[in-house]
């Protein structure tokens, strides 16, 4: 036999997996085999595999009569939209993609080179957990990649798209990275599984219900992106990508945009109602200011009560953060802050702007809230914008009530430019609370305190609840009128796309986890 065909008989191996069987029950569960990922997320004929020859050396329990060439993981290196990106596919055909010591050593070894090159990493996760028959070497695998995940973090993006399984010690290595997408019906994750569960608790539930992709996009947030099958998820790692620069160094690829006459958009002034308690859609407010068909919320069933999300503004990628008063009328609670306070995070770790939407009543007060700990989570997101140094502007659309104005991005906690519409109201608390404490000797000794309330409502309202006294501190840069944000928005960042902030010298903050 000639070496050359010694050679593409290996490979041709290679390519086959767990071989024609296991991959007729990977389709016949809707779901790609690694190869077929790869082969749709990369531009055509970009994809250099390295470690296909790869094999493990475990000669326990049989395995030294099963030997797959490749050990259940596709690696290598590409590129999506002439963009340099390593990424990793776990191969459910060969030993249901479970992760060994050679196994974890291919996926090492291309986070390394994403590191040392500034390139995002993608991992396709579709594993049915450790390789129990090498026992701690399986674990110590896990672990080497953990570390690395760690080290990565705010270094390159990191995205991990669960296709299949990821359950145990598997879940950590996707919770470190940036994004995680999930695909509905075919893919699940947590810690411990519904036997376990039934074993330990005696709850019964299925493994959707535990740990698929709706439960973990709208119940524990775990999952930032869902999609319908894997061919949207592909698309969505794709459009995430285009919003998100190489590396920590780097600034997020720009579009060209050629501006208008006039960006003003009239349509604006009719989106707040007459009744200042009535809600509306913030992501109206979104989508008619940032430029059209560009807005990709994140988190977008979890946490509803905030809107956060990609988007551009004359082209350039901005990351975008709301309060929304069509959910719980826009108040911040524990999972809010955290979603926001994530979010914030990742754009200042790679250079992207923040746009910030206000109208906030407040803190969700409760018992509830209180003993899971709101001080501590509401200050997640206090903490992350103002650890933030990208640039970052402000409009209160609306209310902006409470400690919840100073969290909001303010003018306080170093915001670089502040907007407010004519409808905003800036104050402790709303006007009958507000009443309530300031004028309760004058109330309580009124002929008809009703009357005398409703009063004093109004006098507070008339004196307080409006953006001229913050404009008057200069908290708040200028009021503008709805349908001018746009262009003040383009003008703003425009102005701020060369702006240094540095944090004072630290080995690192502690943020209150």
């Amino acid at each position: 036999m000639s070496k050359y065909k010694q050679l593409d008989e290996k490979i041709n191996e290679a390519l086959q997996g767990g071989g024609e069987k296991r991959i007729e029950s990977q389709h016949k569960k809707g779901k790609l085999t690694a190869r077929e990922r790869i082969h749709f997320l990369l531009d055509e004929g970009s994809f250099q595999e390295t470690g296909m020859l790869v094999q493990h050396r475990s000669n326990q329990f049989g395995l030294e009569k099963q030997k797959f060439l490749g050990d259940g993981v596709v690696t290598g290196y590409g590129r999506i939209n002439g963009r340099l990106v390593y990424i990793f596919s776990q191969d459910f055909t060969v030993f249901g993609g479970s992760l060994a010591e050679k196994h974890a050593e291919k996926i090492v070894k291309i986070m390394d080179l994403a590191m040392k090159n500034g390139a995002p990493v993608i991992g396709l996760n579709d594993s049915g957990g450790a390789r129990i028959q090498e026992g701690i070497v399986s674990l110590g695998g896990y672990a080497d990649i953990f570390y690395r995940n760690t080290l990565a973090s705010g270094v390159i993006p990191q995205i991990s798209s669960i296709m299949g399984p990821c359950a145990g010690g598997a879940v950590y290595s996707p919770a470190i990275t940036d994004f995680i997408l999930m695909v509905d019906n075919t893919s699940h994750m947590f810690v411990t599984g519904p036997n376990v569960v039934k074993t330990v608790t005696h709850e019964e539930v299925t493994f959707g219900e535990l740990g698929g992709a709706y439960t973990h996009a709208s119940k524990s947030g775990v999952c930032h992106i869902t999609s319908d099958n894997e061919m949207q998820a592909i698309e969505n790692i794709k459009k995430l990508l285009s919003y998100i620069p190489q590396n920590c160094e780097e600034t997020p690829r720009s579009i060209d945009y050629q501006l208008v006459d006039s960006e003003m958009v009239p349509e604006l002034d009719d989106i707040l109602p007459d009744n200042d308690n009535q809600p509306y859609d913030m992501k109206e407010v979104i989508v008619k200011t940032i430029d059209p068909d560009t807005f990709f919320e994140i988190h977008k069933d979890y946490a509803e009560n905030i809107v956060v999300g990609f988007g551009r503004l004359a082209g350039k990628s901005i990351g975008i953060v709301a309060n929304q008063p069509a959910s719980l009328a826009g108040v911040l609670d524990i999972d809010a802050s955290k979603k926001g306070a994530r979010f914030v995070r990742f754009c200042d770790s790679f250079n992207i702007p923040l746009l910030v939407f206000v109208d906030v009543p407040g803190f969700l007060p409760g018992t509830d809230q209180e003993w899971n700990g709101i001080i501590t989570n509401g200050a997640k997101l206090l903490y992350a914008f103002s650890e933030a140094t990208v640039a970052r502007v402000s409009v209160i659309t609306r209310k902006a009530f409470g400690g919840a104005y100073d969290v909001m991005n303010s003018k306080h906690i170093g915001a670089d430019m502040n907007f407010a519409w004519p409808n905003a109201s800036i104050a402790v608390m709303g006007p009958k609370g507000a009443a309530e404490i300031i004028f309760r000797h004058e109330i309580k000794e009124a002929k008809n305190p009703e009357e005398k309330l409703i009063e004093k409502e109004a006098e507070f309202t008339k004196e307080f609840l409006h953006p001229y006294r913050g404009a008057a501190h200069g908290y708040i840069d200028e009021v503008i009128k709805p349908h001018e944000t746009r262009d003040r928005l383009i003008r703003a960042f425009k102005m701020l796309e060369n702006k240094v902030d540095k944090l004072p010298k630290k080995k690192h903050g502690n943020i209150p986890l």
